[in-house]
């Protein structure tokens, strides 16, 4: 048998970092397996579907390296309505499903509430196809349906306590639980790993293979992904969207490392590993089947690791989209012109310690590229205290007399120039800090200062102390 799996999300909004987890799930197990890797594109909610939504599904799997051409598909679920309506009819035809014409609010007048399920009102009716009659699969009365988990091990389900659920609409479109397994059977799918959020639904899609007489493939309910509450994590609450990882300046490989520890991890007492070894270790069976917590802060960790252990050339490849900006990244404050891309290779060592995410380059770097620096008015008014003044005549006469302008004698003159007012160089660099970059923090100064150069320091300097009279 030949492993067939299946990624099947819908193009109707970012794609989700629970998607993403999925993906990467279904990817390294078809590959483990010589199967196949199968993306299948379930859009028929036709009025949320957007084009540049299944872009977005094609471009994130490409980021976090299930790249477009090494695996089957896209498919369109849409392109099967025709098989989802020939199994809708067959099930109607051999008993197995009847239509009902019962609104929801002629069922909650009949139960006297509006929780309890459908009571199988229309079972018997013998109504057929028409206008506001929906088709729903008659369960069996007895027994149970037992899923088999590769993740849960079995669970079961009583079959008198699911309701007859409607598999399709009264213009006979089928909905998803009907949609879905028809697409899995005509795709060969074998395996289907999913959150675990879809198995109260995997019962009712047994019992539709069942009754098509196919057998239903092997599951895998991975844990649902959830916040710091220990909420399932939701874009309408929750940073979900893997693209604002992405445009934030995480890494890809950080990213599809840190998605294979929700639920899972390596071997020995290490979580960062390469991703070979995750292809190689990863096992469904030792997935662990509790809530998976997206910690961010962790994450922004394992990324400032990974882009610390990155080559110095690697990094400043890595940094070009937030020194340009791209069509989802916003441009920085200089002008194309104002970039040197000298001075920047010249200080990038000196950032990729400092930074957990790529766009925190920009405000690192963007004093060398700026006419005047991007003044933060805090820090100013933190660091010019009453002596700066002075302070800065004497760093300004002194720097212009240095013979060398390079970091260690930067620092030397410094240092003397404030040990002759009784500061230690911590206190004395500040004022000369903020003057020259605009912030209190930043990039080793002395390092900066001898980049950006003797005389737009000086002029820097110079200007900051005029702001001071």
């Amino acid at each position: 048998m030949t492993v067939r799996v299946r990624f099947a999300p819908s193009p109707t909004g970012m794609f989700h970092v629970g998607g993403a987890r999925s993906a990467l799930q279904n990817w390294i197990f078809a590959k483990q397996q010589g199967g196949v890797f199968v993306l299948r594109i379930e859009d028929t909610d036709a009025a949320r579907n957007r084009p540049e939504w299944t872009e977005g599904i094609l471009s994130a799997l490409d980021w976090i390296g299930i790249a477009r051409g090494s695996y089957e598909g896209p498919h369109f679920q849409s392109a099967n309505a025709g098989e989802h309506r020939s199994a809708a009819t067959r099930l109607y035809t051999t008993g197995r499903a009847y239509y009902c014409d019962c609104t929801r609010d002629a069922i909650q007048a009949r139960t006297g509430s509006q929780y309890q399920g459908y009571d199988g009102f229309c079972r018997d009716r013998g109504l057929e196809p028409g206008p506001g009659r929906a088709l729903r699969f008659r369960t069996p009365d007895e027994g149970e349906t037992v899923v088999v988990d590769l993740v849960r091990g079995e669970p079961t389900f009583e079959n008198k306590l699911i309701e007859d659920f409607v598999i399709a609409r009264a213009d006979g479109s089928a909905v998803f639980l009907l949609a879905n397994v028809v697409d899995d059977l005509s795709m060969g799918i074998t395996h289907v790993i999913r959150a675990e959020e879809h198995l109260p639904n995997t019962p009712k899609q047994q019992l539709l293979w069942d009754a098509l007489g196919v057998k239903p493939p092997i599951w895998a309910h991975v844990p649902v992904v959830v916040n710091e509450k220990r909420q399932k994590l939701s874009k309408r609450r929750d940073k979900v969207a893997l693209e604002a990882y992405r445009d934030e300046g995480y890494l890809a490989d950080a990213m599809r490392n840190y998605l294979m520890l929700l639920g899972w991890a390596p071997s020995g007492d290490r979580e960062i590993v390469p991703w070979s070894v995750i292809e190689s270790e990863f096992r469904l069976a030792e997935v662990n089947p509790s809530p998976a917590f997206f910690d961010e802060k962790k994450l922004r960790a394992f990324n400032g690791e990974y882009i610390r252990a990155l080559p110095v050339d690697e990094f400043v490849a890595a940094c070009q989209p937030w020194l340009t900006g791209t069509g989802t990244i916003a441009p920085p404050p200089w002008q194309p012109a104002e970039f040197d891309p000298a001075a920047f290779a010249a200080v990038a060592p000196l950032a990729q310690t400092r930074i957990a995410v790529l766009s925190e380059i920009v405000p690192n770097v963007d004093f060398l590229f700026l006419a005047t620096p991007l003044v933060d008015e805090a820090a100013w008014a933190k660091s010019m205290k009453e002596g700066s003044a002075d302070l800065l005549d004497e760093t300004i006469a002194a720097f212009e007399a240095l013979p060398e302008w390079a970091a260690e004698p930067l620092k030397a003159t410094l240092e003397e120039v404030g040990a002759g007012r009784g500061l230690k160089l911590g206190k004395a660099q500040a004022p000369v800090r903020v003057a020259v970059t605009g912030r209190s923090i930043g990039l080793p100064l002395f390092e900066s200062l001898a980049v950006l150069g003797r005389e737009r320091t000086l002029t820097r300097l110079r200007a900051a102390r005029i702001r001071l009279v």
